[in-house]
C-alpha cells in the first residue's frame, strides 16, 4: 500500500502534502523529459486506461491517514510515476478522497491531455491544478519534453486555455529552466504571452535540483533566471512569479514501514543522502547500515548531482513492445 500513498513530503509549492501515486510502475507518461527526476519514461503513451481501482487507492489512504497528524497535511496531491490523468479512474479516486478527508486536493499534470473533454472535467474537481509550460515552440517543445508522437502542442495551449477559462479553483504553472535549450530571452517572452493567455494564480520558473533523465542537462544560470523573472514579470506583476531553485529539505515523514516509505518516497522524490540519514536516525541507531543495504540490493542507488549525493528508486527496465 506504500506505493500507493506515500509520505508526507515537503512541497517547495505545496507545503506539507500527502502524495498518491495513482499510476504503478514502470514510469508512464506522455512526456519523456530531459529533465525529469524520475529518468527516462518506460512506457510513452497518450492512451488512457485503468490502474488502481478505487477501493484498493481509498484503503491505502486510510492506512497511511491513520498513520500521521492529518493537522499537519496541506494538501493531498497526485503526483504519480509518470502522468497522473492517463488514469481513467482520476475523477473516481478524487470523489473517494473526499470521503475520507477534508484537505484540499492537488495534481501536478504535463497537462499534454488536457484538451480531452473527460479529462477537463476530472480536473474541475480538483482544489489545485499544477500544469506544466516548458515552452511554445514546437521545435524546443520536441527536444525539452520529447512529447508521444500522437500529441499535438496546439491542441494542449488551446485545452489549457479552455480549461483555465471555467476553473474556479487554484491554477499554478510551472516552468523548468535548462541552459542552452529553452533558456534563450525570445523563448522565455513566448513563454511569458502564453501565460498572460492562461492566467495563472502563480507562475513558478524551476531548475533541476535532483539528478535529471539525461546528464548532460544543466540548469539556467542565475543570470538567465533573473532574466525569466523579470520577463514573467512584466507580463503578471511581481507577486504572482517565484523562483523554485532550492531543494526542498528534509521534511519527509517516515510510518511504521520504514523500507517501504523510504522506497516509495524515493521513487517519486530522490532523496538528499544526507537529509535521508537525518529522517532515519529518528527510527533506528544506525541509517547508514540500512541505506548501504539497499544499495547493495539493488533496491536503490546513489546517484552523484551537483555536488551532492541522492538516493534514487532503482529503475526496472521495462518497455512496452
Amino acid at each position: 500500500m506504500a506505493d500507493i500513498v506515500f509520505g508526507p513530503v515537503p512541497s517547495r509549492r505545496l507545503g506539507k502534502s500527502l502524495g498518491i501515486n495513482n499510476i504503478p510502475p514502470p514510469k508512464r507518461c506522455s512526456y519523456s523529459c530531459i529533465y525529469c527526476q524520475l529518468g527516462k519514461t518506460h512506457i510513452l503513451t497518450a492512451e488512457r486506461k485503468r490502474f488502481y481501482d478505487t477501493e484498493t487507492l481509498s484503503k491505502a489512504l486510510r492506512e497511511k491517514l491513520s498513520e500521521i497528524n492529518e493537522d499537519e497535511l496541506d494538501y493531498i496531491t497526485f503526483v504519480p510515476d509518470g502522468e497522473p490523468t492517463l488514469d481513467e479512474s482520476l475523477g473516481e479516486h478524487v470523489k473517494a478522497i473526499r470521503d475520507l478527508s477534508d484537505k484540499p486536493i492537488a495534481i501536478l499534470t504535463n497537462s499534454t491531455l488536457i484538451s480531452i473533454e473527460d479529462v477537463r472535467r476530472e480536473l474541475m474537481e480538483f482544489d489545485l491544478v499544477s500544469i506544466k509550460l516548458d515552452a511554445v515552440s514546437k521545435d524546443i517543445w520536441r527536444k525539452m519534453n520529447r512529447p508521444h508522437p500522437s500529441l499535438k502542442l496546439e491542441e494542449i495551449l488551446d485545452g489549457v486555455r479552455i480549461f483555465r477559462r471555467d476553473f474556479s479553483g487554484k491554477f499554478i504553472s510551472e516552468t523548468m529552466l535548462i541552459d542552452g535549450v529553452n533558456s534563450e530571452r525570445s523563448e522565455i517572452e513566448r513563454i511569458a504571452d502564453e501565460l498572460l493567455k492562461i492566467d495563472p494564480d502563480k507562475a513558478y520558473i524551476a531548475v533541476p535540483t535532483r539528478p535529471p533523465a539525461e546528464n548532460w542537462v544543466k540548469p539556467a544560470n542565475e543570470e538567465k533566471l533573473v532574466e525569466a523573472y523579470e520577463i514573467f514579470s512584466e507580463s503578471l506583476g511581481r507577486d504572482r512569479v517565484e523562483l523554485l531553485i532550492e531543494y526542498e529539505g528534509a521534511g519527509f515523514k517516515i510510518g511504521r514501514d520504514l523500507v517501504g516509505d523510504l522506497l516509495s518516497i524515493a521513487t517519486i522524490h530522490p532523496i538528499r543522502l544526507d537529509y535521508a540519514r537525518q529522517i532515519l536516525s529518528k527510527s533506528i541507531h544506525n541509517p547508514d547500515d540500512l541505506i548501504e543495504r539497499l544499495v547493495d540490493s539493488g533496491e536503490m542507488k546513489l546517484v552523484k548531482y551537483r555536488g551532492r549525493f541522492f538516493l534514487v528508486r532503482r529503475r526496472r527496465e521495462i518497455c512496452e513492445g
